[in-house]
């Protein structure tokens, strides 16, 4: 596998995972109860700790990146075509 195809895989499973992950454990400023700073939208997050979730993001990522690399490592999965004769 070329290391550059390898980044853009690993990066894909990372936004995936991401967008996943983000909801985790967040309350809504209407869910707590509490005013939104002025400007602000009710439903944003009161504490959105995305430097845990960035970091559990990461972890993850990189075990499902583990899991597709020994995959292709040992040939079960491939990426070159499939040629039929016939």
């Amino acid at each position: 596998m070329n290391p550059i195809t390898a980044i853009a895989i690993y990066l894909t499973i990372w936004w995936t995972v991401l967008f996943a992950v983000l909801p985790l454990g967040s309350k809504s400023h209407a869910e707590a109860g509490i005013k939104p700073p002025a400007g602000g939208d009710p439903a944003s997050p009161v504490n959105p700790r995305l430097k845990e979730k960035f970091l559990l993001t990461t972890v993850i990522s990189a075990v499902i990146f583990a899991i597709f690399f020994l995959l292709f490592y040992f040939e079960v999965i491939s990426f070159s075509p499939v040629r039929r004769s016939g």
